[in-house]
């Protein structure tokens, strides 16, 4: 196995001092990139590895626009776009809108900036996923960004995946808000996943009594 693999399994299951020993001795590795094209920094961020992503930020690594706005790193995102707007419509390598991944991890103010400066607010995953911006908010609970993007166009009725949409996911993950939120946007109550679950039986399967309950009141059966 690579320096680059054991350097990328620690960051993975959160070893903060192995990846600062092995940054130590190889400081090149901040650098390195897996087969999905993913740095440390990023994979960081994608699981919730947030001392090592605030290690690697710590550590001075140059962050490429993705990785800058996964970490809401507002200052870089600003370097990349404000020198060439396009960019706020680009995807990361391994296929996230650049614009989705600032709404995912809750970095409202460079979503509002790349909005403001062209990207498109349903844009979805190129990687087979669908996600978007919205999807990533409502799976992560930023009930502020959520209302945001639906106020800017987001469409409350996004399919993807294997039939699921915002509602079905937030209703599954038990945010009431988000649910509100939603249903008051437009979205389906009734929309169901391609095996046939509502918001109602995720609610009920998962124990979400006062989201059930909210969904029975407004309709759901």
């Amino acid at each position: 196995m690579s320096q680059s693999e054991i350097f990328f399994q620690a960051v993975r299951a959160g070893n903060a001092a192995a990846v600062a020993r092995m940054l130590d001795t190889e400081p090149g590795l901040a650098r390195a990139k897996n087969p999905q094209g993913q740095s440390p920094v990023l994979m960081a961020a994608y699981g919730g590895k947030n001392e090592i992503r605030d290690l690697l930020l710590a550590r001075g690594v140059e962050l490429e626009l993705h990785e800058a706005a996964a970490t809401g790193q507002l200052e870089r995102v600003k370097h990349f776009v404000e020198t060439d707007s396009a960019l706020a419509k680009s995807y990361s390598p391994d296929g996230f809108p650049v614009f989705a991944l600032a709404a995912v991890f809750g970095h409202k103010e460079v979503a509002e900036f790349l909005l403001e400066k062209g990207a498109e607010v349903n844009a979805a995953a190129t990687n087979g996923t669908g996600y978007n911006a919205l999807t990533g908010a409502v799976a992560s609970g930023h009930t502020l960004i959520v209302s945001w993007l639906l106020a800017n166009g987001a469409e409350a009725n996004y399919r993807y995946g294997a039939g699921y949409s915002p509602l079905l996911t937030a209703a599954a993950n038990g945010h009431l808000g988000i649910v509100s939120i939603l249903l008051a946007s437009g979205a389906d109550l009734h929309a169901k996943t391609n095996d046939g679950k509502t918001a109602l039986s995720f609610a009920e399967e998962r124990g979400h009594a006062e989201v059930a309950e909210f969904l029975r009141s407004h309709g759901a059966t």
